[in-house]
């Protein structure tokens, strides 16, 4: 029977000849597979040979001939394999002594450059020299990065991927060497390369994951700050006739806002509004101002917080108990006991603060039988409930209705890695009381520099959507006409730069910022504010898959919110549940977990019925 070399996709395949037609062959291969050939892929033709051993013979002996020989020995000019298998062997070739050569040359692409159906040309010597070098490097590159996967799994990091190890986990250039190592690493291990550093100790475990991830996309300098020169406060500012106080967390370092009440002749009030001024103890041409710029925001979640100012910075500006700090002040005249206000003032002072008050110890003091008598107990009791009566006042003035008080916030605390978290009723006396005041200071005071036309950035909200902008205009769902950000310079860019132009409107200065420069800054602060929102989201619901897991919980009861989705019962989790069945929204089910996943913050969650009793 005769046989045919052919090829065929790129490779080499023998068979049987079982008829010709014209140009083409219809072939069986030793396996029994019948094929079409046409007769220009047809290589060689040859006969009396056993084809299931055929091939592996051929490339056994294809693999025995050393190409750097056959490079040597063929010439500069075209060649046909058979040819040269006849020079190699030195008598004509057998098929499969033929077939050898031709295995060979086609493997030696570096050698051998092909010039037709079985042809061939030995490279020039030049670009043989550059590829084999290529080869060689190669080869030394894959021994590298064998090397580092082998120490990276023996549980060490190499400095090369320890030192570009964020970039590698989330912007990896997958043609270095340092990624192909973990890469390979990791496949090994059957893990995602985070995953297999944390497993290594290259990674704290998600939760320093995640925040080097957020590091990683916006802070391109690192979360820490750079050497700037000392601020110090300004000098010859008036000091304020009355000592304040401030209501804060206590865990707050960033203490913005503070308040004074005057009882003044003829019955009237005075109530101060004093907001940190961290303006005016750096210019705008400081380094600390371009740290605010690019930073935006303080960043807070669980565990811990980002900074948009440098401690030191804010140990100079912030409100604190003892100390007399400089301030941008709004004082609301007021007709005593009406509590209409009938003057407004602003200025820059220097402000006594006598009491740093603490929210949770003002929660068991601002009660509302408490204050239904009219009687508050404690440090500053008669300010606090005359500020309360005014906080119910502008409220009302702007058309706000009462809030609801079954609402929850959740407040996290993680200390040594484990996690506690807190319900708080939302729309307590305290909250109210410090929100009316802000709302009234910021829809103030961007009421004032519309109307001065100094440029500044606003707070706008029309229907759903709120927007940073350098337009003045209302915000709806507050019931103002004016709002822009003021009372938290040292947490926020924007609050910062109102009050630069609010300092220098109130001084009789240029104002220092140009509308171009605080739209750009409001772009870019509404897109840094939502990622730091986003990494906040992420790290609470982290937690709360935390909290789960140390508690030993298998399930809880939850509350519809619509479809498939739930939200928990006693933290702030939404899940998606399995086997839910058609509910009402608001309607409490009882629901099971699986196991958490804290590296993608899921909690697989299925219907259990109805909830507990109780």
């Amino acid at each position: 029977m005769k046989q045919v070399l052919f090829e065929e996709d790129g490779a080499f395949r023998v068979g049987t000849i079982l008829s010709e037609a014209g140009a083409a062959f219809q072939v069986e291969a030793a396996h029994g597979k019948r094929s079409k050939v046409k007769a220009n892929a047809v290589l060689l033709r040859f006969e009396g040979q056993a084809l299931p051993a055929f091939m592996p013979e051929a490339q056994a002996r294809a693999q025995e001939i050393d190409p750097q020989f056959l490079w040597e020995v063929c010439g500069a000019g075209e060649f046909g394999f058979a040819d040269l298998a006849q020079d190699y062997y030195g008598h004509a070739p057998a098929p499969l002594e033929a077939t050898a050569v031709a295995l060979a040359l086609h493997a030696s692409p570096m050698y051998f450059y092909r010039r037709g159906k079985g042809r061939y040309q030995a490279a020039p010597e030049q670009n043989l020299k550059a590829a084999l070098a290529g080869l060689e490097k190669k080869r030394r590159q894959q021994e590298q990065v064998d090397a580092w996967a082998g120490q990276v799994a023996r549980g060490a990091v190499p400095a090369e991927i320890a030192a570009n190890l964020d970039g590698l986990l989330f912007k990896p250039d997958k043609m270095t060497l340092e990624w192909r190592a973990l890469d390979q690493a990791a496949a090994a291990e059957g893990l995602a390369p985070h995953k297999l550093l944390a497993r290594v100790g290259a990674l704290r475990g998600p939760e320093d994951y995640f925040l080097r991830r957020l590091a990683f996309e916006m802070f391109p300098s690192g979360l820490g700050f750079p050497a700037v020169p000392p601020v110090s406060p300004p000098e010859g500012l008036p000091l304020a006739a009355a000592p304040a106080f401030s209501i804060d967390d206590h865990e707050t370092t960033e203490i913005d806002d503070a308040f004074s009440v005057e009882r003044l002749p003829g019955g009237r009030l005075r109530v101060g509004v004093h907001i940190a001024a961290p303006a005016l103890h750096f210019g705008r041409d400081h380094p600390l101002e371009a740290i605010a710029r690019a930073r935006l925001s303080t960043v807070y979640f669980p565990g811990g917080k980002i900074t948009m100012l440098p401690e030191t910075a804010i140990a100079e500006a912030t409100l604190g108990e003892g100390r007399t700090v400089p301030a941008a002040s709004l004082y609301l005249d007021l007709d005593g006991d009406a509590l209409e206000v009938v003057a407004t003032r602003s200025c820059l002072e220097r402000v006594p603060i006598a009491t740093n008050l603490r929210i949770a110890e003002l929660e068991g003091r601002l009660q509302e039988e408490f204050l239904a008598a009219g009687r508050v107990e404690g440090a500053h009791g008669d300010d606090l409930l005359l500020l309360w009566r005014l906080a119910r006042k502008l409220r009302a003035a702007r058309g706000a209705g009462e809030e609801k008080g079954e609402r929850l916030d959740y407040t996290f605390r993680v200390e040594g890695g484990r996690v506690c978290i807190e319900p708080r009723r939302r729309g307590t006396p305290v909250d109210l009381l410090v929100s009316e005041l802000m709302i009234h200071v910021n829809a103030a005071w961007g009421r004032m520099l519309a109307e001065a036309g100094v440029p500044a950035i606003y707070r706008n909200q029309r229907g759903i959507r709120t927007r940073m902008e350098v337009e003045p205009g209302a915000h709806d769902w507050l019931g103002v006409t004016h709002y822009a950000w003021s009372s938290s310079p040292l947490r926020r860019f924007s609050d910062l730069a109102n009050q630069r132009q609010l300092a220098a409107l109130l001084s009789g200065q240029p104002a220092p910022y140009a509308r171009e420069e605080l739209a750009a800054a409001a772009r870019d602060f509404e897109t840094a504010y939502e990622a730091y929102a986003e990494h906040q989201r992420h790290l609470e619901r982290y937690w709360c898959l935390r909290f789960i897991a140390q508690e030993s919980l298998a399930e809880a009861d939850a509350t519809v919110i619509r479809d498939e989705l739930v939200r928990l019962e006693g933290i702030p989790l939404v899940c998606r549940t399995i086997g839910l069945p058609p509910c009402d929204p608001g309607q409490r089910v009882r629901v099971a977990f699986g196991e958490p996943d804290p590296w993608e913050v899921n909690l697989p969650c299925r219907y259990a019925g109805k909830p507990l009793a109780g």
